[in-house]
């Protein structure tokens, strides 16, 4: 089958296209290889609320959720089964892409759980666990960029464990994850780690912060209404700016001497939130070499009917997003309030649909028991 030519334009221009979803409805009839054949589709992530909405909405899950619960597992013990059942299973679908991208593409991501956010040593302990539990080598372990989940990312990247860097809102933030995975892999080469077999994102999220401040510039008013919608690619760009500066370092270059790979910048929330504004927003907007994009489904659509993607980010683009947060803040929006917000509320997002998921499957633990 071809591939769409809209979704391989972004393809050529550097851009990995990361399906955000996944379910064993996905797996089982086909939907993610079609998706993988025809629109470029090189690798999936998964969070807590894909989980909840793909396990609770559907009835793929009841004959193992019963077996299991017969054969005596607890909650979590039958929910980390599924999990990483269904993520196994996608790791496999996406093996050829992983071999023949070198391990950039083909990769499944998995997120520790979400009540760990702010404690690093079971964060570590974790990771290293459903590592070892999905046991393949295209599973990236999502850590959240907590203040508790930096050393965490450092010292899964020392054990040589590939990490989705998860929830990063500001520039700021940005800087101290890649500082992070620069400490992990000198530590891994101190250790004698294959740095070459070492991947990682940094999943920078895009829609949120235009929500979040849009509200706060509608609040304001007057000459602050223009900005709406700009400051979500702005911190996109600003980032990438960085991203450019840290992986030209003295630094990262006697490590890339050694095998080390990029920490490739992925745009994440790309899903337009506000009907007012281009569907393919936050994908035409933000393409550089290399990043990834994951998309949800319905801005994967968009983006195969009519993406038309801009110019690469570059250092004067990084400028261009630099001075238009500047324009934001000079407007009366407190970005370090804003960047604060979300992720406390990422987190607690991601805490809440767990806790659901858990009700969902205890209900069905505690029906098959019955």
């Amino acid at each position: 089958m071809a591939q769409n030519a809209r979704t391989q334009a972004l393809t050529d221009a550097g851009v990995s296209i990361w399906l955000d979803d996944l379910s064993r409805a996905r797996l089982s009839s086909g939907n993610l290889q079609e998706l993988v054949d025809t629109k470029n589709i090189v690798g999936v992530t998964t969070n807590p609320s894909i989980f909840q909405a793909a396990i609770s909405g559907a009835q793929d899950y009841d004959a193992d959720i019963t077996a299991l619960a017969q054969d005596g597992k607890s909650v979590d013990e039958v929910i980390e089964k599924l999990t990483t059942d269904d993520v196994r299973a996608a790791a496999d679908l996406f093996s050829e892409v992983h071999a023949a991208s070198q391990g950039f593409d083909g990769r499944v991501s998995i997120e520790v759980d979400p009540r760990l956010a702010h404690e690093t040593e079971k964060t570590i302990e974790q990771a290293k666990h459903l590592f070892e539990v999905v046991g393949r080598e295209n599973v990236m372990i999502k850590i959240p960029a907590t203040e508790a989940g930096l050393p965490a990312i450092t010292a899964v990247i020392a054990e040589g464990i590939s990490v989705n860097v998860t929830l990063i809102f500001s520039v700021e933030r940005y800087q101290e994850v890649m500082e992070a995975y620069l400490a992990g892999l000198e530590l891994a080469a101190a250790a004698g780690k294959d740095l070459s077999t070492i991947h990682s994102v940094a999943s920078f999220f895009v829609s949120r912060v235009d929500t979040e401040i849009d509200g706060r510039l509608e609040a304001l008013g007057g000459d602050a209404l223009p900005l709406r919608g700009k400051a979500g690619v702005a911190n996109a760009q600003a980032a990438f700016g960085e991203y450019l500066e840290v992986f030209s370092s003295e630094r990262f270059t006697a490590l890339k001497d050694q095998g080390a790979n990029v920490q490739r910048p992925l745009w994440a929330s790309t899903g337009v939130k506000n009907p007012e504004y281009a569907d393919t927003l936050y994908v035409d907007n933000l393409v550089a070499s290399p990043t990834v994009n994951t998309m949800p489904e319905k801005t994967l659509d968009a983006a195969a009917d009519h993406s038309e993607p801009g110019p690469a980010l570059d250092a004067a683009a990084a400028e261009t997003g630099e001075g238009v947060l500047a324009q934001v803040a000079d407007a009366g929006v407190d970005l370090a309030d804003v960047f604060a917000q979300l992720e406390r509320e990422g987190v607690e997002k991601f805490e809440k649909a767990w806790e659901g998921l858990l009700e969902t499957v205890s209900a069905s633990v505690d029906a098959a028991r019955a």
